[in-house]
Parts: C-alpha cells; sequence; structure tokens
C-alpha cells in the first residue's frame, strides 16, 4: 500500500501553509491597509504555489516517483496498491504537475489530485489579472 504520506500528507501540509500564511498575511491587511486587487493578488500567488507544491507530491515526484505509484516489493518490483499489477512507467510533468503511472495491466493511474491544477491556474490567473489592474490604476493616478 501507499504510504499515508503520499496519500494524506500533501493536502494537509497545503492546508497547513493556508493556516500559517494568513497569519502575516493578516498582519500585513491591518498594518498597510492594501486595497482589494493587492489582496487578491496575494491569495491567487499563494493559492497557485500551495497548489503545485501539492502536485508535485512535495518532491516526492521529482526524487521518486516510483514511490509516489506503488510499493517496493522484497525483490525490488512496485506493485499496484490492493492489485497484482506491476509498474511498468511512470511520467512526470512539470507544469502542469502530473504524475502518471503506467501498469503491466494497460491502464494509467493518475496520482496528482483533481483539484490541484484549477486551483493552480485558478490562483496564476487571479494573480495576474489583479496585479493588471494594480497597473492600470498606478498610471491613472495623479
Amino acid at each position: 500500500m501507499v504510504s499515508l504520506f503520499a496519500l494524506f500528507g500533501p493536502p494537509a501540509i497545503t492546508l497547513l501553509l493556508f493556516v500559517v500564511g494568513a497569519i502575516p498575511y493578516a498582519l500585513w491587511v491591518t498594518r498597510r491597509k492594501p486595497s482589494q486587487p493587492a489582496r487578491w493578488a496575494v491569495i491567487g500567488s499563494a493559492a497557485a504555489i500551495a497548489a503545485y507544491g501539492a502536485g508535485t507530491v512535495y518532491g516526492l515526484a521529482f526524487t521518486n516517483p516510483l514511490d509516489v505509484c506503488g510499493d517496493k516489493t522484497g525483490d525490488g518490483v512496485y506493485m499496484d496498491a490492493g492489485r497484482d499489477y506491476s509498474l511498468t512507467s511512470v511520467s512526470v510533468d512539470n507544469f502542469p504537475p502530473s504524475i502518471t503511472c503506467h501498469w503491466t495491466s494497460g491502464h494509467s493511474t493518475e496520482e496528482v489530485w483533481f483539484w490541484t491544477a484549477p486551483l493552480l491556474y485558478a490562483g496564476a490567473v487571479c494573480s495576474i489579472v489583479c496585479i493588471a489592474l494594480l497597473l492600470i490604476n498606478r498610471t491613472r493616478s495623479p
């Protein structure tokens, strides 16, 4: 079976990062009183960064993607959890983050959570739009 960290770690760490990031954000908002677009630009950037971090399974995708896909047996073969299929290959894409495990049965499994790419793109679009609004407001202001 896949380790509990690989299963529950990235969503839990992403949530923890949001909670920990909320403290400096709250201090910044109360002390500096930034505009609404500036606030949303920071929130969008934080969401995109957290989604990318969760999508890469906090480095496991790049250091050892085989451990994300399955369990290593005593003879060194990676097996699908709960099935009798062995791993044939792993495809890792950097952007958007993707880890695809290919099995001897012919099926493939995607190990990156379904919410990572939408959150990554939504955060990036939010950040870009808000930065553009900030630049437009800056050029209009005397």
